[in-house]
C-alpha cells in the first residue's frame, strides 16, 4: 500500500464562509467608488455654485462702482455750488472786516482784510465758471456775517479759513477726483492752497494785534489773479501755484 499525503477536503460550509466574504469585499469596493464618484459630483455642483456666486457678486460690484461713478459727479456739481456760496460770502465779509479794522486804526490788518477778499473774489469768479461749463445755474447768495471787533473777526476768519483748509477743500476735491472733474479740481485746488496762507496770515495778525506790535504786519500784497495766491510785500517772478506771470498780480497797496 502506498501512503499518500493526506488531503483536507474543505467543508462545504467554509465555502459558503469564503464566497460571503468575497461578496462583503466586492460590494465594499463598490460602494467606495460609488461613494468618490457621489462626492466628486457635489464638489462639483459646490464648485458650480461658488463660480456663479462669485460671478454674481463681481457683477454686483461693477453695478455698484457705475453707480459710484454717477454720484460723484452730483456731489461735485453741489459742492462747487457750495464753494461758490462761501467764496462770494468770504469775499463780502473780508471787505466788512477791512473797513472795521480801518475804523479801529489798523490799516495794516485792514490792508491784509483786502487782499483776502480780492483772492476770495478771484476764486468765487474760478467756481462760477466751472459751474457754467457744466451747464449749472449759479445759487443765490445773500451774504450773512456778523462784524465784530478787529480782534474778534480776525478769530472768525482764522476759524473759517481752517474749516475751509483742513475739511471742506479736501473732501470737495477727493469727490472732484473721483468724479474726474478736471476743471473742478484744478479751482478747488487752487482755493484749497490759498486758503492754507490766508489762515497763516491772520494768524500772524492776530498775534501782532495781541502783542501791540500791529505796525510790524506787512502793508503791500500781490494777488494772482488766476488763482488768488497772495503774496505780502514783494512776489516771485511766477505764480507758486498757477505759475501765472507777475506781471500780471495785483498790487493791493490802498485802503
Amino acid at each position: 500500500m502506498h501512503d499518500y499525503p493526506c488531503i483536507h477536503t474543505p467543508k462545504k460550509s467554509n465555502y459558503l464562509k469564503i464566497n460571503k466574504m468575497k461578496k462583503s469585499v466586492v460590494a465594499l469596493v463598490i460602494g467606495m467608488v460609488l461613494s468618490s464618484m457621489l462626492f466628486q459630483s457635489c464638489k462639483d455642483k459646490s464648485v458650480h455654485k461658488i463660480e456663479v456666486g462669485t460671478a454674481n457678486k463681481q457683477k454686483e460690484i461693477a453695478m455698484g462702482a457705475d453707480k459710484e461713478q454717477e454720484n460723484p459727479q452730483k456731489a461735485t456739481i453741489q459742492n462747487m455750488k457750495e464753494a461758490f456760496k462761501g467764496e462770494t460770502t468770504a469775499h463780502a465779509k473780508y471787505a466788512a472786516f477791512s473797513k472795521k479794522a480801518a475804523e479801529e486804526g489798523y490799516p495794516e490788518i485792514a490792508m491784509l482784510f483786502k487782499a483776502a477778499s480780492g483772492a476770495e473774489l478771484i476764486h468765487a469768479n474760478n467756481h462760477k465758471v466751472v459751474l457754467q461749463r457744466m451747464g449749472e445755474g449759479l445759487p443765490t447768495v445773500t451774504p450773512e456775517f456778523n462784524v465784530g471787533t478787529t480782534l474778534e473777526n480776525l478769530k472768525n476768519a482764522i476759524e473759517g479759513e481752517s474749516y475751509e483748509f483742513n475739511t471742506m477743500y479736501p473732501n470737495f476735491i477727493k469727490v472732484a477726483n473721483a468724479a474726474e472733474n478736471y476743471m473742478a479740481q484744478i479751482s478747488l485746488t487752487y482755493a484749497y492752497k490759498v486758503e492754507q496762507k490766508h489762515r497763516d496770515f491772520y494768524k500772524d495778525a492776530l498775534k501782532a494785534l495781541e502783542d501791540g506790535n500791529v505796525k510790524s504786519l506787512p502793508s503791500v500784497y500781490y494777488l494772482c489773479p488766476t488763482c488768488g495766491n497772495t503774496y505780502a510785500t514783494t512776489a516771485p517772478s511766477r505764480c507758486e501755484i498757477s505759475m501765472t506771470d507777475a506781471k500780471l498780480f495785483i498790487k493791493i497797496d490802498a485802503l
